[in-house]
């Protein structure tokens, strides 16, 4: 099965315009002025699917649907803001269970929209059953992973109240069935030069995971912090809306520029106070000033150079080519100013971006850092072509080897 770029902007394109609908029938029922801030296309495995939504409470409604795709939907509000949503519809505030069927009218009113959506697109008719109430911590509110861990496709939309709270947000997430869906983007675009082999895009996802797990193991080996990576996704968005793959929160951390196959640029990511924690963690001996310095700033790219060498010397292993990167440079800025500059460099050539997210965290020091990898999509394309896929484990990469 080979899937089509244009068929991944399509589709991608189909989700965004499906939760404009959504939010238009809320702003219709509330007179709530909302945006769809993000949208994106994820290949990620089904255990992390709901990753982002950690530690907060949500309600929200679930669907199953069936037809030329089957599969789940299921939208969330963050807990904290449904009074502020029930008290805009006609009626008012409510509680208990007037409240939850309140939450039930607006979820099913707008997932029926998202659905419907997709169904004009594909000329069909997609059938959805009755919504299904929710109220979970976390990814719970999601439908249940099966064990089996394998790759599925969600389509994520993220919808926000400017000027309002930030806790006035949603997230509308739609699982269909992987096979199906991948035969539904063979389908609409055909498989032409921009065909990329399905099942090495999740090889490659697989790949990408074990790289992650390299870079966390050198920085164990250099800290003795034990370091453990989470959540690995391939990521597909509109390259406008990558800087909105951060949150807008100052953020240390490290960029590279990589080239060989493919090229494009790599970001160790920490929010302030990782990056202090782990920063002194290295030194030798007490910083010399107050707040960040120039020695947490050294130690900080002493660490994203270890961290994108055992990246991306997994990538270069697997795919058997050489992958080089330009020494680490430092930034310290808020997410998106540091992401803007990235996205408008990919944006020359490109349309749509794919963005290989990772994030590892520690139990032993407050240290948790974002790994952001922008590839270029064709020489991407041409890497998964010529990837062997027996040599996806391979992904070994020592400090040693790196400081020869």
């Amino acid at each position: 099965m080979r899937v089509d770029i244009q068929s991944l902007e399509t589709f991608n394109r189909l989700a965004y315009e499906g939760a404009e609908q959504a939010t238009a029938m809320l702003t219709q029922m509330t007179g709530i002025e909302a945006d769809v801030a993000v949208t994106k296309m994820a290949l990620m495995d089904r255990a992390d699917v709901g990753e982002e939504l950690a530690g907060r409470d949500h309600v929200g409604v679930q669907f199953g649907f069936e037809g030329p795709l089957t599969g789940d939907t299921t939208l969330v509000f963050d807990e904290a803001c449904t009074d502020s949503i029930v008290e805009a519809l006609p009626g008012g505030a409510a509680e208990g269970a007037m409240k939850e069927s309140s939450v039930k009218e607006i979820g099913n009113i707008m997932m029926s929209g998202f659905i419907d959506g997709w169904a004009d697109f594909l000329g069909t008719t997609i059938e959805h059953t009755p919504p299904e109430y929710i109220a979970a911590s976390g990814a719970d509110v999601l439908p249940a992973a099966d064990g089996r861990g394998e790759q599925v496709f969600v389509f994520r939309s993220h919808v926000a109240w400017p000027g309002e709270s930030e806790d006035l947000d949603f997230y509308i997430y739609m699982l269909p069935e992987y096979a199906e869906l991948a035969e539904l983007m063979a389908d609409t675009a055909g498989a032409g030069d921009d065909a990329i082999p399905i099942d090495k895009l999740s090889v490659f996802n697989e790949m990408t995971r074990a790289g992650t797990q390299t870079a966390a193991e050198n920085v164990t080996a250099m800290t003795g912090i034990e370091t453990k990576a989470e959540v690995t996704r391939i990521s597909f968005a509109p390259v406008e809306d990558v800087p909105k793959q951060v949150d807008n929160r100052s953020y240390v951390g490290t960029v590279v520029e990589f080239e060989g196959k493919p090229s494009g640029y790599l970001m160790i990511l920490f929010d302030e106070e990782s990056a202090l924690n782990v920063a002194e963690a290295l030194m030798p001996m007490e910083p010399d000033g107050e707040g960040f310095t120039d020695m947490h700033e050294s130690a900080i790219q002493e660490m994203g150079n270890i961290m994108t060498s055992g990246f991306i010397d997994g990538w270069a292993n697997v795919l058997q080519t050489g992958v080089e990167h330009t020494p680490p440079q430092v930034v310290h800025d808020m997410g998106r100013a540091i992401m803007d500059p990235l996205a408008a460099k990919v944006g020359q050539t490109q349309e749509h971006a794919f963005i290989i997210e990772s994030t590892m965290r520690t139990a032993d020091l407050e240290f948790e850092s974002e790994i952001h990898a922008l590839p270029d999509d064709e020489e991407l394309k041409t890497a998964l072509e010529e990837l062997d896929v027996d040599r996806a484990d391979e992904t070994e990469a020592s400090v040693e080897k790196i400081f020869e």
